[in-house]
Formats: structure tokens, sequence, C-alpha cells
């Protein structure tokens, strides 16, 4: 769990380069700044490529998103003090982490029993109070709801009902959608049970996201 100078040093060299990017929202710089990526189910040998502005492999064959994808989403969201937020694909847990740095109460859901366990234990050991669940996405949490945000890490090829339904009106879901080896990233706004927002924020790729779970 060491977390050098020589780590919060590339940390800053990543904050700004996701500058250049045009991530401006600086919660979400701060986040990346303090959150040691290097920490989240990196093989020993790609450790030293931690920030790196890549995707790198993890367990389940599944990937830790680039560290703009997880900026552009995260400022998407716009996220803010004590928000309730959701979200579908916990991964390695570093996006949960980020939008909790950011403030937002957090809670996780994972279909991969492996990457569950895994991230719950690092989450775990790093004291972030971040709520993780072994589950179906494609179901979202609905006894929690309704969620002030929500986040789809994993390219959708549609967004369920049942996740809008577990959105407050007002609230914001960002997901990467299509079936397609391509995503678009979208932006959509509850205005209100029936009626909503929605803006593209430029393409993407995301490993698919499956329903059901797996052991």
């Amino acid at each position: 769990m060491e977390d050098t100078l020589i780590h919060k040093g590339l940390r800053e060299q990543l904050v700004t380069e996701l500058r250049t990017k045009g991530i401006s929202d600086e919660r979400v710089l701060q986040a990346i700044k303090t959150v040691p990526r290097h920490l989240f189910s990196f093989d020993s040998a790609l450790e030293k490529h931690a920030y790196i502005n890549k995707a790198f492999p993890i367990e389940s064959g599944q990937t830790i998103s680039q560290p703009y994808t997880v900026a552009l989403q995260s400022q998407l969201l716009d996220v803010h003090e004590n928000e309730k937020i959701l979200e579908i694909g916990t991964g390695s847990g570093y996006q949960a982490s980020i939008l909790y740095q950011m403030g937002a109460r957090v809670y996780t859901i994972e279909r991969q029993k492996q990457l569950y366990t895994s991230a719950k234990q690092l989450l775990n050991d790093l004291h972030y109070q971040i709520n993780t669940f072994f589950g179906d996405g494609f179901a979202g949490l609905p006894r929690f709801a309704p969620f002030d945000k929500i986040i789809i890490t994993a390219a959708a090829p549609y967004i369920p009902v049942v996740i809008l339904e577990q959105l407050k009106i007002g609230g914001i879901l960002v997901a990467p959608v299509n079936s397609g080896e391509n995503q678009e990233m979208l932006r959509i706004v509850k205005l209100s049970e029936t009626d909503f927002e929605q803006t593209r924020h430029g393409e993407c790729k995301f490993v698919p996201m499956l329903d059901g779970t797996s052991d």
C-alpha cells in the first residue's frame, strides 16, 4: 500500500495533462491527484505505467479505464458534496474512489465476483467508505433509490428503464451507449418521470455491460 513521492509527482503530471485535454472541474482534478491509481489491481509489471493516460487490463478480462475517461465521466456528473451516486460496474474500484474523494456517498455494484471481492478489500484497506455490492448492474440498487446521479462504467447497449426509474427528478446519468465496438458518451438529465434531456460528449470505448452475475 505504498504511495511514494514519485507516485504523487506522477499524479501531478497526469493532472496537468488532463487540464490540456479539457478537464476543468477542480474537484475532479483534485480527486485524480489524491487517489493512488497504481494500487488498483495493477499487475506489478504495469505499475510503473499507472499514471499514463491509458486503459489497462485487470482481473476477469476487464479494464481500468484511462484517467481521461474517468475524469470526463466525473466532470459530466457535476458531483456535489454528499450527493448519493450509483455506479454500475465497480471494476477495480478506481472510478468509485474518485467520486468518493469528491465528497459523494457512493453505492457501487459489480457482477464479477472476483472483481467485487478484490475491489471491496482494496477500498476497505484505503479506508474509503464506499458501499459495495455484488449483483446485476442491469437491475441497479432499487432498495437504495432514488439517486442524485448514476454512472455506468461499461458499454451499455441501452439504458434500462429500471435504472432511469432509480434516478431523482433533476438527476444526471452518464453512460457510454452502443453495443458496437465504439460507444458514445451520453449525459441524460431527468426532467420529469417521463421527460429526459440528452446530450452527446464524444466517442469512447468500453468493455460491454453484461447482465446477470459471474463467479
